[in-house]
Parts: C-alpha cells; sequence; structure tokens
C-alpha cells in the first residue's frame, strides 16, 4: 500500500480545500440562490490581481453539546481583479479506505456523518469587488436528539464573473461560468460517550524497499480509524546508525483521520550523504487517552556507484603498484645475470 502512494499525488490540505469545477450551466442556478450583502473590508497591499480567490479558515474544528448553536466567521477574499458573485454552499464529507484520498466531498449524496443540515448563512450569494475581503457568518446548529460522535462537511465557495450573470438574462452564458470552488471544512463532535478505536496500522520507507542509493529517504506511517469521530495522530520519528548511535530526528505534526477511514502521512528524512544499515523507529500518539503506539523499520543505504567507483580506482592503484615491482625484480634478475656471466 506504501509503495503505490509514493507515486501518486495525495490530496492537500493547507489553508483551504480547492476543487476546479468546469459547470457549463450552473449560472443559471446561481439567480435562484438568496443574495444579500456581508461586512467587507479592504486587504493592505491586495491591489494585485493573482486571478484567484482565498477562503479561509481551512477547517473549524469545534466539540458542541446536543441542542447547541455556534457562529464561526470565514472569510472570502478577492484576488481576481473584478468584481466577482460569489455563491455559498454546503456538502457532507467522508473519510476514505484509500489511503491515496485524505477526504471526499459528497456533492447531493448524504454521508454517514452527515453535517450540510446543520450549517446555515445569511446569504447565499453575495457580490465582492476585487482586493475586498468578506466575513461571513456560519450558523452550526446541533439538534437536540444528536447521537455523540463526529458530524463532518463543508462550506463551498464558488465564484461566477459578473458579466456572466448580467448574460444569463439575455441567454447568452458562457461555458465555465464557475471558474473555482473552495471549502471551509467542519468537523464536529458532538459530546457524549464517543467511541475512540484508531491505531498505527503500517509503518515503513516510501515507497517500501529495503535498500537506497542515497538519501533522502521517505517514510510512510499508515492510521487507521474505525472509531466513530475523528482523531488527530501526531509523533516523532528516530533513525539510528549500525553502532546505535542517533542520527536523525523528525517531529510529526498532528494530521486528521476521519471514521471509518485510513490515511496515509509522508515524511521525508533529508540526509544526502548515507551508508552503511539505519533503523527507523516511530511512536505515534493516537490523538486520544495519550496511547502511543510503536513501530521500527530497518533499511541499507549502499551507494554502489562510489563504492564501485572507489574499488575500481584502488584496484587500478593496486595493478600499478603490483606491476612496477614485477618490473623492477625483473631488472634486478638481469642485472645480476650479466653482473655473474662477467666474472
Amino acid at each position: 500500500l506504501l509503495s503505490r502512494t509514493y507515486t501518486i499525488t495525495s490530496l492537500i490540505f493547507a489553508s483551504a480545500l480547492a476543487l476546479i469545477l468546469p459547470f457549463a450551466s450552473a449560472s443559471a442556478q446561481t439567480a435562484e440562490l438568496p443574495f444579500g450583502e456581508y461586512p467587507t473590508e479592504g486587504v493592505p497591499g491586495g491591489s494585485d490581481a493573482i486571478g484567484d480567490f482565498v477562503v479561509g479558515p481551512g477547517k473549524v474544528d469545534l466539540t458542541l453539546s446536543p441542542g447547541e448553536s455556534r457562529v464561526v466567521e470565514i472569510t472570502v477574499t478577492n484576488r481576481t481583479g473584478e468584481t466577482r458573485r460569489f455563491n455559498l454552499t454546503t456538502e457532507d464529507a467522508a473519510g476514505s479506505n484509500d489511503a491515496e484520498t485524505a477526504i471526499i466531498l459528497l456533492g447531493e449524496e448524504r454521508g454517514p456523518y452527515s453535517l450540510k443540515d446543520y450549517l446555515s448563512v445569511p446569504y447565499a450569494s453575495f457580490e465582492l469587488k476585487h482586493s475586498e475581503r468578506a466575513r461571513i457568518p456560519v450558523t452550526v446548529s446541533i439538534p437536540k436528539d444528536a447521537e455523540p460522535g463526529g458530524l463532518y462537511g463543508s462550506m463551498l465557495v464558488d465564484t461566477v464573473a459578473i458579466d456572466a450573470v448580467s448574460g444569463e438574462a439575455a441567454g447568452t452564458v458562457p461555458q465555465s461560468a464557475i471558474v473555482a470552488r473552495i471549502g471551509t471544512l467542519f468537523f464536529i463532535t458532538v459530546a457524549g460517550e464517543v467511541e475512540h478505536d484508531a491505531h498505527l496500522s503500517e509503518f515503513a520507507t516510501a515507497p517500501k524497499q529495503r535498500f537506497f542509493q542515497n538519501g533522502p529517504i521517505p517514510f510512510g506511517i499508515l492510521h487507521k480509524n474505525n472509531g466513530s469521530v475523528h482523531v488527530a495522530p501526531y509523533g516523532e520519528l528516530r533513525i539510528r546508525n549500525m553502532f546505535g548511535a542517533e542520527v536523525g530526528y523528525l517531529e510529526i505534526d498532528p494530521w486528521f483521520v476521519l471514521p471509518q477511514s485510513v490515511r496515509l502521512r509522508e515524511v521525508t528524512w533529508n540526509r544526502d550523504y548515507l551508508f552503511g544499515r539505519y533503523t527507523a523507529s516511530v511512536a505515534i500518539n493516537r490523538g486520544y487517552d495519550d496511547i502511543v503506539d510503536e513501530a521500527i523499520y530497518t533499511f541499507w543505504v549502499l551507494p554502489w556507484k562510489p563504492v564501485v567507483g572507489a574499488f575500481a580506482v584502488l584496484f587500478t592503484i593496486f595493478f600499478l603498484i603490483r606491476a612496477f615491482f614485477r618490473r623492477f625484480e625483473f631488472k634486478r634478475k638481469d642485472s645480476n645475470d650479466l653482473t655473474g656471466g662477467n666474472r
């Protein structure tokens, strides 16, 4: 499993979840969304047109009791270089048993830990000038009969050019009027007796192999979550050489794993010049009850090209020295034979 994930780009969450999606007729749906205005502010130094927009934060993680509501603020910053129409929609999210996929947005489908019906905003559509930032209050309302556990979804923001909205009335809506969707993930834990059941599933190099020619050395840490709520494992990785001395240390920051899913975390030991046998040991805190899983993996670094080159040089030097002394010995014998003949 770790060997497959090395050559495929994993889904990355930094400040937001970005999905480039062409929609042929989505502008026709835009006019039906409730339109309004949100508080805005100018972005200092944001006059340059970068051609995109930014949504933040990338993830909201809350613990709420049944019947409780909370208002969370997200922001949308327009850097497209023009006034744009923005739309807000909700979707459920779920984990995956494919380690290459951290999270899946389910569209109109309802997820096993559905949250989309509990997220709301005052207006589902608004306009924003270039270099402006809108502040949007998102209300999270948990019903009184909600069961303890995790609920997962996303508040998605898509954008439409103003000329595309105007063209809609004239029946000339262009193709791909919506250029992108960016979402803030919502991880909500409903307080109560939740089921925690996660563990370190596998630890190895990525790809999984025992011999390397040189560094850096990539590692893969596979974590499996069978519980009813997400976890955030973290830990450390230490590398020792063949003499037992510690030669490497990596701190592993927390990463999320949704319920009923697996997720791979990749880290790299950035050392170029290595030789010999190494043992990597990892200690991963499950993110709850202070339980730590440990695993070790042994690998070799044999830079055979430099080694073969060094042996070739030594062999050449040895051959030349041996040839020189053999030639010198023959000359001595010839010289002694001539001396004896003269006598």
